[in-house]
Order: C-alpha cells, then sequence, then structure tokens
C-alpha cells in the first residue's frame, strides 16, 4: 500500500502486511537513518503493537512525525480491510 504523508519531510510511505504482520516499510524522503530505523525495527510486528508504539510521536512541534505518519497509515489500512 501506498500512503501520503502530510506534516512531515518524508513524502510517502510504502508498505506490505501479510495477514496482521507488518513485511515491509519504506519512507520515500524523510531522515533516511531515522526512516530506515523506525522501518526496521517494526518488520515483523503485529499491526496493532506497531500503531500502539508509534502513534502520536511528534517531531519538532509539528504535531506528528513520520512514525505517527506510519501509524496513520497501518489504521487507513485496517479500515479498508474491514469494508
Amino acid at each position: 500500500m501506498k500512503y501520503i504523508t502530510r506534516g512531515t519531510c518524508s513524502r510517502e510511505i510504502e508498505f506490505e502486511v501479510d495477514g496482521n504482520i507488518i513485511q515491509s516499510v519504506k519512507f520515500v524522503g524523510g531522515c533516511a537513518g531515522n526512516t530506515a530505523g523506525v522501518a526496521s525495527l517494526i518488520q515483523g510486528m503485529d499491526i496493532h503493537e506497531a500503531i500502539s508504539r508509534i502513534k502520536g510521536i511528534d517531531c519538532k512541534g509539528r504535531g506528528t512525525s513520520c512514525p505517527d505518519q506510519l501509524a496513520l497509515a497501518l489504521e487507513k489500512y485496517l479500515k479498508e480491510q474491514e469494508a
């Protein structure tokens, strides 16, 4: 799935989920080391656990961050799967 971010340096997040397990995450743009680190840490993690860990993280008072945008993307994915 592709998700267009808002309010962050990254422009887009691409990710794959199999069942409830996050298989891969790739950020387009953003702070390369930080986004690669977040992607690596949540690979293989349950989607609900990942959301609970990264949702609401703020970057420099923006009200969001790359990890927060990923949590929003994962929530959107879950809602689309329920529909």
